[in-house]
């Protein structure tokens, strides 16, 4: 629903410095949450100083405000923000008492709050964060363009021109910020400064920058515009010359951007370490590593605590897929199966558009199965729609790993479940169903589209995001979906266990890399002896891990954070437990640090056993 400049102005100003009211009885429910809905209130408009911000958001949001603009990625830009940021939670603190809020009030409280801390130490250690690696600014606002600036109107189309003008800034202001890492001498290893020239090279070639196919924006212009015309709200001309515009801007602006970054990784990547070390070579590698964690997991947990966790938790899974590897009739070894399920060609779609197009529509097919299943677990249910699709050639990697993109709350955009099938051999079919509960139901288009539905939340708790809860409930999904009946399948199961394992595998190899000083080699060989994941997507892992410290433990922390509530809460309640009402307490919520969802499960659990 977009909100009309006079409406916003209207809602800062209503939410300005004034004077909190006198504080309510304690022991007064109906006070607690009139107070509740105050605190709502204020914090709604100041989430809307912040989409005012990033002109990005509000695309992803399906709003058009700011159409024709991106977000400042300068460091002033970051500070303006910062300091909104503060201004912001001591107003909040000044305004509201937190004794006097009931316990969904308290909720956003906290984690307005933690939110300033997290801002003040991403800034802290925004040098040690690099720039241009997988998922990257470089190929990420293409994706943006591409994927969100939906172009309904003529208005849109140019907008959507506006902006490609301002690629070459936004593009710069990555470039200056990894050139000031470097300085410091703060870079990622040799082979990111590969994939990106990579990615450069294939978002730069072609028309309108010499002969071949259409580049991605280009191809993506011309579609858009084609699309105008076909409506009838464009003429032909005027979609010419809105292509030509874009084409122009194309040549003289964006393409001299890339290849100053093309430039610099060249030149730069000459220095960069070959060996592919962790975080903890690094200046001051080994603090910034604890704060990564400390971001990304949403805990206190130290390095030694994950790595030892990790190790735990591979011993465990390994005796699970031992089972489930006698049931199929096998007679080898454990490490003897892992290379059967590699190698053996009944695993895997043929590496040809039809294999691939074979992966989605079986893709399709499971999570068409689970929707019909989610009422007798989930209370409340998404409305948004859902698509399977091959990620874009232009950052499509051999073996990269699946993901989820979240539609609009309005639901004018589905929610996309994105597969990397260059390489089908990386693919395999018993790994298909579980990674399909992950990335759709009842794992990431749940969770989002629900925490996106949501109403009578504050508006910025249906929208943050935190990686433990999203990632830790993508893998809590997979488990469930075995309890749910699924998985019938032996081999399937058994990948599922490999999912589980890929993901205890990371606690280990995520800090072996950054905190214990190992190889890539040394973690690649880790992972090829625990599990049957082709050795290909291994090393792509391996890679991931490297350049994106810290994030390949929220999966598991996470997963044992809700498996733990949920067998407290069985505990509790004994016959008064119930799945649905359990998951709509946390889904319910929208995404929250872990230790918030901790104490929200268990207010939950004290109300229903009283």
């Amino acid at each position: 629903m977009r909100t009309t400049w006079s409406m916003l102005a209207l809602a800062l100003a209503l939410s300005g410095c004034t004077p909190a009211p006198t504080p309510p009885p304690a022991d007064d429910p109906a006070a607690r949450a009139a107070e509740t809905a105050r605190l709502t209130a204020y914090l709604d408009a100041e989430y809307e100083k912040e989409l005012a911000m990033s002109p990005e958001d509000l695309t992803s949001q399906g709003r058009k405000e700011q159409y024709d603009r991106l977000d400042d990625r300068s460091p002033e830009g970051e500070l303006r923000l910062l300091e909104w940021r503060r201004k912001s939670v001591a107003d909040m603190k000044a305004q509201f008492v937190y004794d006097r809020l009931d316990d969904d009030g308290k909720t956003s409280y906290d984690v307005w709050t933690q939110e300033l801390d997290r801002a003040e130490k991403r800034r802290q250690w925004r040098p040690h964060f690099y720039i241009f690696t997988r998922g990257g600014g470089h190929t990420g606002l293409p994706q943006f363009l591409i994927s969100f600036h939906r172009v309904d109107t003529s208005s849109d189309l140019n907008a959507y021109v506006s902006r490609l003008s301002l690629l070459d800034t936004a593009m710069d202001q990555l470039l200056a910020r990894a050139q000031t890492a470097a300085a410091r001498g703060i870079r990622p290893p040799a082979f990111a400064f590969e994939q990106a020239s990579s990615e450069v090279a294939r978002l730069t070639t072609g028309a309108p920058f010499g002969r071949g196919a259409d580049s991605p924006l280009f191809a993506d212009v011309k579609a858009k515009a084609a699309g105008l015309v076909k409506q009838g709200a464009m003429t032909d001309a005027d979609a010419k010359a809105a292509v030509d515009r874009a084409a122009t801007v194309l040549k003289t602006e964006v393409k001299p951007a890339y290849d100053r970054i093309a430039a610099w990784l060249r030149d730069d990547g000459r220095n960069a370490s070959a060996e592919s070390q962790g975080v903890s070579a690094l200046p001051e590698g080994g603090a910034f590593y604890n704060v990564a964690l400390a971001l990304q997991t949403t805990t206190a947990m130290t390095s030694e605590e994950i790595h030892a966790l990790g190790l735990s938790e591979v011993a465990r899974i390994r005796a699970e897929m031992e089972a489930v590897k006698t049931a199929t009739g096998f007679a080898g070894t454990l490490p003897e199966f892992f290379a059967f399920m590699r190698k053996d060609r009944r695993f895997f779609f043929p590496n040809t558009d039809a294999g691939r197009a074979a992966y989605i529509s079986l893709a399709e097919a499971y999570l068409g199965t689970m929707q019909k299943k989610l009422p007798e677990y989930f209370g409340i249910l998404p409305k948004a729609g859902l698509v399977v699709k091959r990620v874009e050639p232009f950052r499509e990697e051999p073996g990269g790993a699946q993901h989820y993109f979240g539609g609009t709350p309005d639901g004018s955009r589905p929610g996309t479940f994105y597969a990397h099938l260059s390489d089908m051999n990386a693919m395999p079919k018993f790994q298909l169903e579980d990674v399909a509960y992950h990335e759709g139901v009842p794992g990431h288009h749940l969770q989002i589209s629900i925490a996106q539905e949501r109403t009578g939340l504050p508006k910025f708790r249906t929208q943050y995001g935190y990686g433990a809860f999203a990632e830790g409930w993508g893998l809590y999904s997979e488990a469930l979906s075995k309890e749910m009946g699924f998985f019938t399948d032996p081999y399937s199961d058994f990948g599922r266990l490999s999912g589980e394992m890929w993901r205890a595998i990371r606690l280990v190899v995520d800090t072996g890399l950054h905190a214990k000083g190992w190889t890539e080699q040394q973690a690649v060989e880790y992972f090829v002896a625990n599990s049957p994941l082709a050795e290909g997507a291994i090393r792509s892992e391996v890679r991931r891990y490297l350049v994106t410290p810290g994030q390949a433990t929220t999966y598991k922390l996470g997963m044992l954070t809700f498996q733990r509530l949920r067998d407290e809460a069985r505990q509790a309640l004994g016959p008064k437990f119930d799945y649905r009402a359990f998951h709509d307490v946390v889904l319910g919520g929208g995404s929250l640090p872990l230790p918030v969802v901790e104490a929200r499960v268990r207010r939950w659990i004290t109300a229903q056993a009283s």
